[in-house]
């Protein structure tokens, strides 16, 4: 982290964490020091609950009030809503008894009889709290609210009222300037959290972002002073984007297509023109590149840029055309899908080329990381590899940093004395009885709909629950119209209208604007059960504030399979559940309930030991670090001008070594291939004979007869047929053939050089199911044809020399080329441990562990099977053995185009490496293969 001191963080995001609201100044909150949470609201700016209009409580409970009102709290969230209807329809005349304390209306709430259904009150608006302290965990709790119309609450007569984001307008007729800062309730409240956790030891921070208001009535005066009191009094920098381009790009393009896109729903008709023919997609570039410029004119040398989130997936291609050596980080908090659903988007290719500017990229799991390189591959036609994606000029690294929660911050909030006192309020009101509780948007990705369902089912099942076990959902605020797509109100009101008596309602809704943090940390202390049915999702932080409310009772966390937390072994000791299987659901709600605390413990102990582990502060730490780091090596090897060959500076060191090793590629650098011969021969069974060129064989010879000279040859072709050609013509070569499976060394004293296999312990049966996938594609691919060899594969998907005369042939070949790599990769490559490298023209199957850097590897270490025939292949396929760079050579050069070999030997202090390829490299010097064969005359002739 020390390396992060000396630069500054620009925190791209769109919600600063911070807005400006015209007004007075608010209230001062009662708690500097909370963990921020926004949507929940804020107790120091509740209303009073005398002098408000006595509204009818929502049902009879025959459990005793308790007597005492938690103290701080003095103002009452739910002192009013209308009253229930029963299930025939009428009102509970019993409840017009007005609320006279706070706890007596929390209680009503709670139990169930003051329940709201999404129907009648889930897209109220948060009410116009000052100085709102808390900002959620959870990264998304607010994603689903419009910036320029939002609906109103259904009971607006009965709450304070709320500052929509459109009734924020400031009207032009108005001479009052004046505003005040809040948290900002819309923004990334997981990226604050982390950034915050760092604390001091990332001082040095500038957020980029809206408001998250209208802006358009803002005079110019009022933007400028904003815009200084921002950057002075909060690190951050508005961008001011019109009201209905940002309208256009976030609740149309962000919401109605990125969303569900990345949350595996795929729009059915009739909303497939929205989905595949989105006109807010120019609205959304137009934002992109607001927030380009807004951060083009605030960055200085040696800034670090991270930016979050499917809104700005535009923005790192953008910055690269204008800030080339900037370090670039993008990281995407939602889930990403497989390449079968990002390929439906009409804009795939832009948004993956936009995303591809930044040096890291970065997802909350390693198969959202996997899904984004295959899909990479697959729509692109790019290189993709473990460690990130091969371009023609730049590699980018893709890696996986799971985000956690600040435990310092939360275990300090829970020690509130509130909490404590909410908690024996809510332990007397709910006595003999059982809580669940979840915390979701009310849209389709989250599931509450199937939540709802498998409750139940669960009472349907066991009957002995109906009137003990109370489900309390607290809803996270989203559109009226993602609402009314997650349909969750019916399936209340069907199971409230089933199972409800006059002193037990089911399911309870509660909104986090109705509610303190305090309080949701009570009902996470008390809750006998916590319940995420995600049918998609990043990563559940508010699973993991559950696991730490639960330090005393350990009681267990029922989790879908779906979100990113569960694929991580930490979380494997949850409950887990498909949320699409009711049943499924039901019993493991059963389970949850009739745990015993033994088992109960168990798993809590694990499900915290990885909460303690994942942390924010580990998060920011380590994503930071890597991309600094991604951006360094970048730099070096694009920044450094690789010079042409100098024979002349090299031969000194050559005269003066006594044991020297000389690395020479065949394929491409003393060879070149006639492809059209190869695949004119492809399967014929009596293919003339391989004749390697006599001036390459020549060279080899000569070279290998100084006896301070070991000379080895690396080579993708095979044994037979080709490389044992090699071998009669030049014996005292040694050589690796099918890019490091198979070495032959020079011969013995007694004249013997056996080939020794590098895969003789490998599973090679997949090479059948291989070339059945391969034959597939070549039948339909013209010119195509497959190399088989004896431990690997080669596809050749394109034999002309010339591309512009068959341009749409050539589409077509890179298109199969990489459906065929994403159905090998995927049926294949992780089952049987593969790695597929491409090539221009074509890509090779191979074991991993296996390339030519692995065989340099045992040639370079004094007691390998380069040395010994009778080594153990084994014992040189771990990393530690072939990754080993000692070596008892005094001079060592290496010509070719393997990049991963030249950056090995660059290690060595007495290595000269000389790369023939016409990509960037990190080799030392730089050759064109015609002039290789006339630079390695010369060092042959030199004595």
């Amino acid at each position: 982290m020390s390396s992060l001191r000396h630069h500054r963080v620009i925190i791209a995001s769109l919600f600063l964490p911070n807005t400006a609201v015209l007004g007075d100044s608010a209230p001062p909150t009662p708690d500097e020091s909370g963990i921020q949470t926004p949507g929940f609201a804020n107790q120091a700016s509740r209303q009073p609950l005398l002098g408000r209009a006595a509204g009818p409580l929502r049902s009879i409970t025959r459990n005793p009030t308790p007597s005492m009102t938690p103290r701080g709290e003095s103002a009452n969230p739910f002192a009013s809503f209308p009253g229930p209807t029963l299930p025939g329809g009428t009102l509970t005349g019993a409840a017009t008894a007005a609320a006279e304390s706070l706890i007596d209306a929390l209680s009503n709430k709670l139990t169930g009889g003051g329940s709201k259904t999404p129907a009648a009150s889930g897209g109220a608006s948060p009410a116009s709290n000052a100085g709102r302290q808390y900002q959620t965990t959870h990264h998304g709790s607010n994603a689903g609210q419009p910036r320029v119309q939002r609906r109103a609450s259904r009971s607006s007569g009965q709450r304070t009222k709320s500052r929509s984001l459109s009734s924020s307008r400031l009207d032009p007729s108005s001479h009052s300037q004046k505003y005040h800062f809040e948290s900002n309730p819309h923004c990334n409240g997981g990226l604050k959290n982390a950034v915050e956790s760092v604390g001091d030891r990332l001082k040095r921070k500038l957020w980029v972002g809206t408001l998250g208001t209208n802006t358009d009535g803002f005079r110019e005066s009022l933007r400028r002073s904003m815009e200084w009191r921002m950057r002075e009094e909060r690190d951050s920098v508005p961008v001011w984007i019109p009201d209905s381009e940002f309208a256009s790009c976030y609740d149309e393009f962000c919401h109605q297509v990125l969303w569900p896109a990345l949350h595996y729903a795929v729009p059915d008709a009739p909303k497939t023109k929205s989905f595949y023919e989105s006109a807010s997609f120019k609205q959304y570039v137009a934002v992109n590149q607001r927030f380009a410029d807004a951060i083009v004119s605030s960055y200085q040398e040696g800034d670090i840029i991270w930016i979050n989130d499917y809104h700005l997936m535009l923005l790192p291609q953008m910055l690269r055309d204008r800030l080339p050596g900037a370090p670039i980080g993008f990281f995407m908090h939602v889930a990403f899908p497989s390449s079968e659903i990002f390929r439906c988007l009409s804009v795939r290719e832009d948004l993956l080329k936009g995303v591809l500017g930044a040096d890291l990229i970065g997802f909350q799991t390693a198969n959202y990381a996997r899904h984004f390189r295959q899909t990479v591959s697959r729509i692109l036609a790019a290189e993709a590899l473990p460690k990130g994606i091969q371009l023609e000029n730049r590699f980018i690294d893709v890696g996986v940093f799971p985000m956690g929660i600040d435990v310092g911050s939360l275990t300090q909030k829970k020690r509130d004395p509130e909490v404590a006192e909410w908690v024996t309020s809510l332990r007397q009101r709910y006595a003999g009885m059982k809580l669940i509780v979840g915390r979701d948007k009310l849209d389709v990705i989250q599931g509450v709909r199937q939540k709802i369902l498998a409750f139940e089912a669960f009472l349907e099942k066991y009957p002995e629950y109906q009137g003990k076990v109370v489900l309390i959902q607290v809803a996270l605020q989203t559109t009226e119209e993602n609402e009314a797509q997650g349909g969750v109100a019916d399936v209340v009101s069907h199971l409230n209208s089933r199972f409800s008596t006059l002193t037990y309602q089911p399911v309870v809704f509660l909104h986090t604007q109705d509610l303190t943090f305090n309080q949701y940390l009570a009902l996470l202390t008390v809750a006998d059960a916590f319940m995420v049915t995600s049918l998609r999702e990043g990563m559940a932080l508010r699973a993991h504030e559950f696991v730490e409310c639960q330090e005393k009772r350990h009681r267990p966390l029922i989790l879908s399979e779906f979100t990113g937390s569960y694929s991580f072994s930490g979380f494997r000791s949850c409950i887990p559940i498909n949320p699409w299987d009711k049943r499924g659901t039901a019993k493991a709600i059963h389970q949850a309930l009739t745990m015993s605390d033994q088992e109960a413990t168990s798993r809590w102990e694990d499900l915290h030991n990885h909460v303690v582990t994942q942390t924010a502060q580990a998060f920011v730490t380590s994503f930071l670090v890597r991309c600094l780091r991604s951006n360094l090596e970048h730099m070096q090897s694009d920044a450094i001008s690789v010079a042409d060959l100098d024979v002349g500076r090299v031969l000194p060191r050559y005269r003066h070594s006594q044991k020297r090793l000389l690395l020479i590629d065949f394929e491409g650098t003393l060879w070149q291939r006639d492809m059209r011969t190869i695949a004119r021969n492809a399967g014929v069974s009596e293919s003339p004979s391989f004749e390697p060129p006599k001036e390459a064989i020549d060279v080899l010879s000569k070279l290998a007869e100084d006896p301070k000279n070991e000379v080895w040859l690396l080579s993708g072709l095979p044994v037979k047929g080709s490389l044992e050609i090699v071998a009669e013509k030049a014996p005292n070569v040694g050589i690796v053939a099918e890019n490091g499976c198979f070495i032959k060394p020079r011969p013995d004293r007694g004249g013997k050089a056996n080939w020794i296999s590098m895969v003789a312990n490998f599973n090679l049966t997949w090479k059948a199911p291989c070339l059945e996938i391969l034959q597939y594609f070549t039948e339909r691919t013209p010119g195509s044809f497959i190399e088989e060899r004896e431990a690997s594969v080669v596809w050749r998907f394109w034999t002309e020399k010339t591309v512009e005369d068959h341009a749409s042939d050539w589409q077509w070949a890179r298109r199969q080329a990489a459906e065929a790599q994403n159905h090998i990769f995927d049926s294949l490559g992780e089952r049987y441990g593969l790695r597929i490298i491409p090539g221009s023209t074509s890509f090779l199957v191979l074991p991993n562990n296996i390339s030519r850097s692995t065989a340099v590897g045992a040639i370079l270490h004094p007691g390998g099977p380069a040395r010994s025939a009778a080594a153990h292949s084994v014992t040189w396929l771990a990393p530690e053995a072939t990754e080993d760079t000692d070596t008892e050579f005094d001079f060592v050069f290496a010509v070719g185009k393997d990049e991963k070999l030249m950056r090995r030997l660059n290690e060595l202090d007495n290595a000269e490496t000389c790369s023939t390829g016409v990509k960037g490299t990190d080799a030392k010097w730089k050759l064109d293969p015609d002039q290789v064969l006339p630079a390695l005359q010369r060092i042959a002739e030199t004595k």
